[in-house]
């Protein structure tokens, strides 16, 4: 009856081979006008949070699932009208398409009153076409009875396949599409547009100059698809996940509260279990009086050359295991299973614990070694504010060598802290405070703290653990050694 057209956008894998993402926060709701490249939501994987970008213009039809749902890779998401007409909009108001989809959903599935209210469906970013009163018909044949009589109306659907077949031949024929088995020629923007959207390059016929695939190529390839009647059922899965959202709050008087484990928090737990059951684990102790390196906190603060960076003792804490590194290498090493060696790094990716609302996530400073004391201090502050914010990204949490995990902020003393999975060493600093200390031959204040040392015993044997313990404790004891050592 309308000429419209919509795409339809899938969750791409926004990780390295993650298979799962869920949806944090909608920037977007039906109605809204979007352009190619616009960030309309936020998902969170198991790695961090990342923001999704559209892949075309036009206008959202329909956001598929609502915010807290953990939507599987490939499902569709949201849906925009690419047509290019306003009309479709003030349609929507008649014919039973995206409107009558959120009420019958409230109808058929009073469990689900949590997303009903919202009087939207999430949208996200996605790909394909399918024609809009086909999928509300196939996903939801009971409630819409009253929408029967309309439905009789696209029952011309059934002989929708006059227009399904004009579309579906030109992807099909990736043999007249010119390439003749070589590498299609498109630009490097085009091919992420083309792997974010699923499409194969060499099905694409090219339309620029000299056989180059161009972005509307790209869009082109995935807009025809009436037909593709599978694609209504995407939706169907929030219902499942729906119930599931109310539980934790049912019931202020409930004595108990189930939250689902998902996201960072749930790739954190399996992390965890693997490093405890696969390295053996040793931890040493050491307590020092860290009195001086205080000291030298509160001089740095003060230096020209630190002006604007964020100076504490954990800066000078990352400095001495640095250089305790440098003086006994063999501890920066990863076993490596499959082919039955030891792998030294001759490069430090420095990670530091942080835990954020989503979970805890280790991000490392890559090549730290290498890194004067500013330039550590400025690297240490990106690392904490991006993190603060929930905005590290999945490549900073990777190829970490060792890691430090300050527990004194929370007021600890100490831990025994568990290694990051392919990690050699991991130490965790204690609380700094004031206590009885014989200083000179007399008991004074002093600055303390204690230092806990935890590693791979089948990289680092006890001889080497303590080396590297004892040259941090040593170095934070007696600060000037930092220029005698480095």
């Amino acid at each position: 009856m309308t000429d419209t057209a919509l795409a339809e956008f899938k969750m791409p894998d926004v990780g390295e081979g993650l298979t799962e993402a869920e949806i944090l926060k909608w920037y977007v709701q039906p109605g809204d006008t979007v352009t190619d490249g616009q960030v309309v939501c936020e998902v969170e994987t198991a790695k961090a949070a990342v923001e999704l970008p559209i892949p075309f213009n036009g206008v959202v039809r329909e956001l598929r699932f609502p915010e807290g749902t953990t939507v599987d890779v490939g499902q569709v998401i949201i849906a925009v009208d690419v047509s290019g007409g306003g009309a479709p909009v003030a349609e929507q108001a008649t014919v039973p398409e995206p409107a009558p989809t959120a009420e019958s959903v409230a109808a058929a599935e009073p469990e689900a009153e949590s997303a009903a209210p919202e009087g939207r469906k999430p949208v996200l970013v996605g790909y394909g076409v399918a024609e809009s009163s086909t999928k509300r018909r196939a996903r939801k044949p009971a409630a819409p009875e009253a929408p029967a009589a309309p439905a009789a109306v696209p029952a011309p659907a059934a002989s929708a396949p006059t227009p399904a077949p004009a579309p579906v031949p030109a992807p099909q024929s990736p043999s007249l599409n010119g390439h003749n088995g070589a590498r299609p020629l498109a630009k490097p923007p085009v091919r992420k547009l083309a792997k974010d959207l699923g499409v194969d390059l060499a099905t694409i016929t090219p339309s620029g100059p000299d056989g180059i695939i161009t972005r509307e190529d790209v869009h082109a390839a995935v807009a025809p698809a009436p037909a593709a009647a599978p694609a209504p059922q995407a939706p169907e899965p929030v219902e499942a996940p729906a119930p599931a959202v109310p539980s934790p709050v049912a019931g202020a008087d409930a004595r108990e509260t189930r939250i689902p484990i998902k996201g960072v928090r749930k790739a954190t737990a399996q992390a965890m279990v693997e490093s405890a059951f696969t390295a053996p684990h040793v931890t040493e102790f050491v307590t020092v009086d860290v009195t001086r390196t205080m000291k030298l906190v509160e001089e740095l603060k003060q230096d020209k050359a630190f002006e604007g960076l964020r100076v504490n003792p954990l800066l000078l804490v990352s400095k001495a295991l640095l250089v305790a590194i440098k003086r006994n290498p063999e501890v920066n090493a990863a076993w490596d299973e499959a082919n039955q060696e030891i792998v030294q790094k001759h490069y430090v990716n420095l990670g530091i614990a942080a835990a954020t609302p989503r979970g805890l996530i280790v991000p490392n400073i890559k090549d730290a070694h290498a890194k004067t004391l500013p330039e550590l201090a400025a690297s240490l502050g990106e690392l904490v504010s991006t993190a603060r914010a929930g905005k590290t990204s999945p490549g900073a949490m990777q190829g970490g060598t060792v890691t430090i995990t300050n527990v004194g902020v929370f007021g600890v003393d100490t831990g025994t802290p568990i290694l990051n999975p392919g990690e050699s060493a991991i130490l965790a600093v204690g609380a700094i405070k004031l206590q009885p200390w014989v200083h000179k031959g007399k008991v004074k204040p002093r600055q303390v703290t204690t230092l806990a040392l935890s590693f791979d015993h089948r990289l680092v044997d006890g001889e080497l653990g303590s080396k590297v313990l004892a040259d941090v404790a040593a170095i934070l004891e007696q600060p000037k050694r930092l220029m005698t050592w480095a």
